[in-house]
């Protein structure tokens, strides 16, 4: 046979061997999640993420960003919480775990990548062998070979290299959720730890109000102009205030320990909030015609999809199963009975032994491992699917609560300010002996219920709009590109 035509004929081998190779992993499945294309979105948001474009002057108005690649840094505005996201990233200790898995992934990748390739061993060896009666003999050999190197004919080692990979980047999307997660973890801490202490504030401020009336209630209760009941009242608001101030400096003390674990060290007192912060996070409305296709940025959907890839790998490796392999071994070297003469002419040896390996008869392992590969694809489907449809939810509840907190926080203020006043009037009327101490004590009551609801209210509402930036995909990136 012409060399040509042998060079026509392994090329046509090769090319029926690639496409046999191709067809034994299966097409990857389309999700069917069920979605809506576009967000439920109320007519204002007040949720959305706007930055300045890339080398726009400083007053330039800024334009509107994928939230995926807006990095925490640029998201949020408050330098000592920038600070603490910092400290958490490189300290906090679940972080870390995270980080060496993807370590530890990519190390097992590369020991599956290996059996791709042949492993080439050097031995030497010195045998010395006698008896009583009998001369000592030595054997010296020096030998460099292959062992048990498999021909990939149909895919196996492959598709198993495949699956490995795919773990791998499931795992490097792990360690982006994670951190995702931990960058809303340190912020939802600190906004609470800010809100805290706010309550700790308004509940001391109380605290001084009511013993200011409490003093002047026993002042005129000394003079005959109010009753006993009015100073015992009067007492019952004072131990009130003392209560909440109490237990609002047990929560500040909480949420400090809290913050500890999260970053993972001692914090140093100057980076921790005094107050609540209303400027926190930057965000404006989203675009009306932002697609939910979004979804696909987030890393747990990713890591959902690699793990779906590496699963319908693994389907084309149970396959090959089926098929025979064969493994090569062999190696070549020196062998002589002396060692100072190992490298002389004629003590070259060589061995060559191939191996086929015919799958005849395995009592259903090779079809039940298939139907396990498909199995664990499907499972790996269904969570996929369920990832983009838990992360479609997760957006539209924050999207949904965007508004009605914003109008709930405008109606709290409101109510703050008509408490605040009616306060104010009750208690010159109660000094000038017109009204009752009942009906002061009433209006302070409405005045400290509604400043600790405003409180809560804004709580919710910056931390909705964390939440928001975390379920869009936000937060793995440290700065905006």
């Amino acid at each position: 046979m012409r060399r040509r035509e042998v060079k026509v004929l392994a090329a046509a081998v090769t090319a029926a061997w690639l496409a046999g190779c191709g067809m034994l992993v299966p097409r990857l499945p389309a999700e069917q999640s069920g979605i809506p294309a576009t967000w439920p979105l109320p007519p204002v948001t007040g949720a959305g993420i706007e930055l300045p474009p890339a080398g726009a002057a400083a007053g330039e108005p800024a334009a509107a960003a994928a939230v995926a690649d807006i990095g925490w840094r640029d998201f949020f505005v408050d330098p000592k919480l920038e600070e603490l996201i910092g400290l958490a990233l490189a300290g906090n200790r679940d972080f870390r775990v995270v980080v060496l898995n993807v370590e530890r992934a990519r190390a097992q990748y590369r020991i599956q990548r290996a059996d791709r390739v042949p492993t080439v061993t050097a031995t030497g060896a010195l045998a010395r062998s006698g008896g009583e009666g009998l001369p000592v003999r030595d054997e010296a050999s020096v030998t460099a070979g292959v062992a048990g190197f498999e021909l990939d004919l149909f895919g196996r080692v492959r598709n198993l290299s495949e699956a490995q990979l795919q773990r791998y980047f499931a795992q490097d999307a792990a360690r982006r959720a994670a951190q995702l997660s931990l960058v809303a973890e340190i912020a939802s801490a600190y906004l609470t730890l800010g809100a805290d202490r706010e309550l700790h504030r308004v509940a001391r401020d109380a605290l001084v109000n009511r013993q200011e009336a409490l003093d002047l209630t026993r002042k005129r209760h000394e003079l005959g102009a109010v009753s006993a009941l009015d100073v015992s009242q009067a007492q019952t608001a004072v131990e009130t205030a003392r209560t909440d101030a109490a237990r609002f400096a047990g929560d500040v003390a909480r949420d400090i320990n809290a913050l500890t674990l999260l970053v993972g060290a001692p914090i140093d007192p100057a980076l921790l909030p005094e107050r609540f912060d209303l400027h926190v996070s930057g965000l404006v409305e989203l675009p009306a015609g932002l697609p939910s296709e979004v979804l696909l940025r987030r890393p747990d959907v990713q890591q959902a999809e690699r793990l779906l890839r590496a699963a319908n790998a693994n389907i084309g490796a149970a396959r090959a199963a089926f098929f025979p392999s064969i493994s090569l071994t062999g190696g070549a070297g020196y062998s002589s009975d002396e060692l100072s003469g190992i490298f002389n002419d004629g003590t070259r040896v060589w061995s060559f032994s191939p191996q086929v390996n015919l799958p005849i008869f395995t009592g259903g392992r090779n079809l039940a491992s298939l139907r396990s590969a498909k199995v664990d694809r499907d499972i790996a489907l269904a969570q996929y699917e369920q990832a983009i449809q838990s992360g479609f939810r997760e957006v539209a509840d924050a999207l949904a609560l965007t508004r009605t907190l914003a109008e709930q926080k405008a109606a709290q203020e409101a109510l703050v300010a008509a408490a605040t006043q009616a306060d104010q009037l009750s208690r010159v009327r109660y000094e000038s002996g017109r009204d009752s101490y009942l009906v002061l004590l009433d209006s302070q009551r409405t005045l400290y219920g509604a400043q600790q609801s405003l409180i809560a209210t804004r709580l919710s509402e910056q931390a909705n709009r964390v939440l928001l930036y975390r379920v869009l995909g936000g937060g793995w990136k440290e700065a905006t590109r």
